[in-house]
């Protein structure tokens, strides 16, 4: 089957209704090309390039005509010489590029062309690529269970897509004629919506013509059913008096419409120059998702979102943003159990237009698109995907052009134990200072292992601390973060650890070092507060082993430190017994942190100074108050290889 046929997606769909009456007509390249006859266009062009050079814009025409008709190698070389000359190309046209090239199986090329990294490809939509290209690789994507899919019994030799459920039934757009269908410029049929019932099996009964929303002769497609709205929202062709309208230029574009049972045919989006396509109405949010190709979006069509009271518009719309929308064209947004389904041609798929679901992890953030892998997606186009729950397990059902159908595009049913998608794990949080889990750490590394110590992912903190991650899933995995001058985290988790941290935050925490050192006395030495011992004693009361503690801890968060203890007293006693009593002290300390874990390869030193070092004119024979003899009384913690410690 062909790739591409004219009723694919929406996108080619109902665009066959846009060609303008008033649109100038440079050649017969561009008269085929604009009216979607893309074997007549390459045919035209290649007749009128022998007399004339074509423009960029008639090449890159070309381009896309090869390309719509399975011309890959063509496609790629015309892509090619447009990108070198760096002549109107667009992420849209370099995300074909791409998808020429893995057609001809020239995987190499595209993975130097990522390598150069052009300013059309965004670091989300790299993070997405490289991920499910790992994915789609690894021993999951081949565990998952089968699919029971099912070609639905509704289907004609004409076109059958965009599926959706209506109390128990079926929704779909059809293509198949009717004996009152009107042509659009193009010579093609327009679309309308039918109704099947579905059977206690999941098979789509006989349709017939849906009648809960105004008929016309124009298109009206890709419905969608709000049960709590009482509602059909679905995509009709801009028309008035039974006769399409046309903008200035000659287009005459799409608009999405509320249809309320018993009540009046509301327009909801309706603009002569910009078609709108697959609504969705989420009930949970109130908001109403939906694609269209804005110029301010990131290729083809986008997928937006309006927020709304009661299904009336409250909002203008909003870009998902480049961890859903890609050079390519994204489409059919369909929401279930906190997982947005949509499709997308994305050069990175299996093939044409491929199913993805990305979990939602709060109001306007989403993790990575999965690749459903093989069985709802092929080497083809599939969209346009639904489900809910039935019985013990799943019903759902999709669109596919996949060869073996009875027409251009045919819905397809499915039955599940599970949600479909490639299990993956998630982490996300914030990376912060120990001491004060206030001050966020930016560009903090966060990395995860698997039990061999293979690296499976790493990624960095924003400037505000945050990180998000996420692999395939593991049964084991060793969570680790650093960053220089700070501790290490490094901590191994099983599966049922791992399964607990799914939609909640994962935060970690590093020791600063330079929070917890301080310099005294020419040298550096762990940050504690003044401690001092009973006269004469060498016990060590709790307001000692307090200070300790943080030693301890100290070396725990930098285990390769080595220590110098020094303890000093005052002048009062004599020096020989001061010196026993500061040694003693020292030796308590040292033995103290052993106790609690420090290494005794840690400490190399434990040294009493007696009176050797006083801080001030309180020697021997001079009066000084006990607040100035207390100053001289002291145990210091020294660092001795603070200065390559980070090296």
């Amino acid at each position: 089957m062909k790739r591409y046929p004219k009723t694919i997606s929406i996108l080619l769909l109902l665009l066959s209704c846009s060609i303008g009456i008033g649109q100038e007509k440079k050649s017969n390249g561009d008269n085929y090309f604009f009216q979607y006859e893309y074997r007549q266009a390459i045919l035209a062009y290649e007749a009128e390039r022998l007399t004339q050079p074509l423009t960029a814009q008639q090449q890159l025409n070309l381009a896309d005509s090869y390309f719509k008709t399975n011309a890959f190698d063509k496609a790629s070389d015309l892509y090619a010489s447009l990108y070198e000359n760096d002549s109107l190309m667009t992420g849209h046209h370099f995300n074909k590029w791409l998808q020429s090239l893995s057609k001809n199986s020239k995987k190499g090329r595209v993975n130097e062309l990522l390598a150069q990294k052009p300013e059309y490809l965004s670091r989300e939509l790299m993070e997405n690529a490289e991920f499910n290209t790992a994915l789609l690789q690894s021993e999951i994507a081949s565990t998952e269970p089968d699919y029971q899919i099912f070609n639905a019994a509704s289907n004609s030799a004409q076109s059958d897509f965009s599926p959706a459920f209506y109390r128990n039934a079926v929704l779909f757009s059809s293509g198949r004629v009717q004996n009152t269908k009107k042509r659009n410029r193009a010579g093609n049929g327009f679309l309308n919506i039918f109704v099947s019932g579905i059977r206690p099996d999941g098979q789509l009964a006989q349709p017939i013509t849906f009648e809960g929303i105004p008929s016309s002769n124009f298109h009206k497609a890709t419905p969608y059913y709000s049960a709590g709205l009482q509602s059909v929202f679905f995509v009709t062709s801009n028309s008035e008096n039974g006769e399409l309208l046309f903008d200035e230029n000659g287009k005459n574009a799409l608009s999405i419409a509320k249809q309320r049972e018993g009540g009046t045919l509301q327009f909801l989006f309706r603009d002569l120059s910009t078609s709108f396509y697959y609504p969705f109405y989420d009930e949970g949010t109130e908001r109403l998702y939906f694609a269209a190709n804005f110029e301010d979006g990131y290729g083809g069509t986008d997928l937006y979102y309006v927020s709304t009271n009661n299904g009336q518009i409250m909002s203008a719309p909003v870009n998902l943003g480049p961890r859903i929308n890609s050079p390519g064209n994204e489409i059919s947004p369909f929401i279930f159990e906190n997982s947005l389904y949509f499709a997308s041609d994305v050069f990175y798929g299996l093939g044409g237009m491929d199913v993805y679901k990305s979990n939602i992890e709060s109001r306007d953030a989403f993790s990575i698109p999965i690749n459903l892998g093989e069985g709802i997606n092929s080497a083809e186009d599939d969209f346009g995907l639904i489900m809910r729950n039935e019985g013990d397990g799943l019903l759902g059902y999709f669109a596919s052009n996949r060869s073996g159908g009875k027409g251009d595009d045919d819905v397809y049913g499915f039955k599940l134990d599970e949600k479909p998608g490639l299990k993956t794990l998630t982490l996300r949080g914030i990376v912060s200072k120990s001491n004060r889990s206030s001050e966020k750490i930016p560009q903090a590394l966060v990395r995860l292992k698997d039990s061999q110590g293979n690296i499976l992912a790493r990624t960095t903190t924003d400037d505000e601390g945050a990180y998000r991650i996420e692999i395939p899933w593991q049964e084991s995995v060793t969570v680790e973060s650093a960053k220089n001058r700070f501790s290490t985290y490094s901590q191994v988790y099983d599966e049922d650890e791992l399964t607990s941290f799914e939609g909640q935050d994962f935060n970690i925490s590093l020791a600063a070092y330079d929070d917890l050192v301080e310099e005294k006395e020419g040298q550096t030495v762990v940050k504690l507060k003044d401690f001092f011992f009973n006269t004469g004693q060498t016990s060590l009361i709790p307001e000692i082993t307090a200070e300790l503690d943080k030693v301890v801890q100290f070396n725990k968060d930098f285990p390769s430190v080595q220590f110098r203890i020094e303890t000093y007293t005052d002048s009062r006693g004599g020096s020989s017994t001061n010196f026993r009593l500061t040694q003693n002290r020292s030796d308590a300390i040292k033995s103290y942190l052993i106790e609690k874990g420090v290494p005794s390869s840690n400490i190399l030193y434990s040294i009493g100074y007696g009176e050797e070092k006083i801080l001030n004119n309180c020697t021997n024979g001079v009066y000084c108050l006990e607040i100035l003899h207390k100053k001289n009384q002291r145990s210091l913690i020294v660092v001795l290889n603070d200065n390559v410690l980070f090296e």
